[in-house]
């Protein structure tokens, strides 16, 4: 007797949408948030989808059911979200391939972008370590610089010099070059490796630089220079160890302090990098060339997570010469070709429009908007560069009124410390931006 036909499965569709309510209770048991207790004390709000600068939220919160994005999703979604362009590229690439070990093999998205970095960042640099986040491609560059020194015979070159102020990841060697007393990380004080921390520089991106400042930052490197590997610093804007700026020209005197002294210099461009101040890399703005250039965020436009360390071949050269001639790192996604191909179409947006007048836009919008909360009460400051806005306050914001008060005003805010700042996309229209601004106020007036 025959057996019986079986019929076919049915195809898998997706599955679907909880309730969020059902979504809330399953994340408070079980979801570890960012920068947060475990289970959660404010309740994250839900998003449904996302398109242009707009949130959809699956339940209305403040009687918003869609928010105008003031965070381009922590600085990465320049083009904003579901853009046609980018959502192309990512399908094109999944009907190739998803993913293929970047060890013994290579791909052309990974190496199309290797030589576009190659290409738009300053000269010498000419070779990139395709990392998993920035936070990595910083522990990769400060890896770089410890074999080169290793290499060359110098092993006790083995210390980093910052500033203090900094933020730079929140993995091993990152974190010992994040501000040591104001960040994030000083519960880790006495078991991370003790760097070597400069004051912070002088606030002010149009201040001359502090002569007097300047002479310090020199003695300091040139007092620890045999035992310096690198000074490891972002370039302008320190993000989110406090949303300062200050002048170039630090920089400028960096560069040459590390060169008399024979110590690398490391610039952290994962915050800054594709436009954010206003030139391409911030570094732009001193003229200066690093040794080691890390970047990261927008690097995908907030499509998938993908960094890089890129290097001078001086720096390669170096670590190939040494008893261990390999850069021993090697992440499992490494190149991932869906991230690279859809940074490739990243930059072609980026660098394909007039990017630096949109940002002078953003810059001018935010200059305009975000001028009266100069007299709200508790306001210490007020400063733009670029696409930054920053209100500091002259207290700890209180996190969660400030957002339901931008909430309300149909905006999403990510307060932290002191401030209530925004990054938004390039592509945020006049009127979302003065949207955006009435956010800010109104979060610093609730915070």
């Amino acid at each position: 007797m025959p057996e019986p036909a079986t019929a076919p499965l049915p195809a898998p569709g997706p599955a679907a949408p909880l309730p969020a309510e059902v979504l809330l209770g399953l994340d408070r048991e079980h979801v570890w948030h960012p920068y947060g207790p475990m289970p959660g004390r404010q309740e994250p709000l839900v998003v449904a989808s996302a398109e242009g600068v707009r949130l959809r939220l699956a339940a209305p919160a403040q009687g918003r059911d869609e928010l105008v994005d003031g965070m381009s999703s922590w600085w990465s979604a320049i083009h904003g979200y579901r853009h046609p362009v980018l959502d192309a590229a990512v399908r094109d690439q999944l009907g190739r391939m998803s993913h293929v070990m970047f060890g013994g093999l290579t791909h052309e998205p990974a190496v199309r972008l290797a030589a576009r970095l190659v290409e738009i960042t300053p000269e010498p640099l000419q070779h990139v370590f395709l990392a998993d986040s920035g936070s990595v491609s910083v522990e990769v560059a400060v890896k770089m610089c410890l074999q080169f020194w290793r290499s060359l015979g110098r092993p006790e070159k083995r210390r980093l010099l910052t500033w203090r102020g900094g933020y730079h990841g929140d993995t091993w060697q990152p974190m010992s070059v994040c501000d040591p007393d104001g960040g994030m990380h000083h519960l880790w004080s006495g078991v991370l490796p003790e760097q070597v921390f400069a004051e912070q520089p002088p606030p002010g991106f149009d201040a001359e630089p502090d002569p007097a400042y300047c002479d310090r930052l020199r003695a300091l490197v040139a007092r620890h220079a045999h035992e310096l590997a690198a000074v490891v610093v972002e370039p302008v804007v320190q993000g989110a160890g406090g949303m300062t700026f200050h002048s170039p020209g630090y920089l400028r005197v960096l560069r040459e302090a590390c060169d008399e002294h024979q110590v690398l210099l490391v610039l952290d461009e994962i915050a800054t990098g594709f436009g954010r101040t206003g030139t391409l890399f911030a570094a732009g703005h001193a003229g200066v060339s690093p040794d080691v250039m890390c970047v990261g965020k927008a690097l995908t436009g907030g499509y998938l997570t993908m960094a890089a360390a890129l290097c001078t071949s001086a720096v390669a050269e170096g670590i190939s010469r040494g008893e261990v001639p390999v850069l021993a790192h090697g992440p499992t996604f490494m190149g991932n070709p869906l991230a690279a191909a859809v940074a490739n179409a990243s930059l072609d947006l980026l660098l394909g429009q007039d990017w630096a007048q949109e940002v002078k836009r953003i810059e001018a919008g935010l200059h305009e908007g975000l001028a009266a909360a100069a007299e709200l009460p508790g306001v210490r400051d007020v400063r733009v560069l670029g696409a930054i806005g920053v209100v500091q306050l002259d207290h700890e914001v209180d996190m969660a009124a400030a957002t339901r008060a931008a909430v309300r005003a149909g905006v999403w805010l990510r307060p932290f410390r002191d401030l209530v700042y925004t990054m938004p996309p390039y592509v945020t229209g006049d009127e979302d931006l003065a949207r955006i601004c009435a956010g800010v106020r109104d979060a610093a007036r609730a915070g």
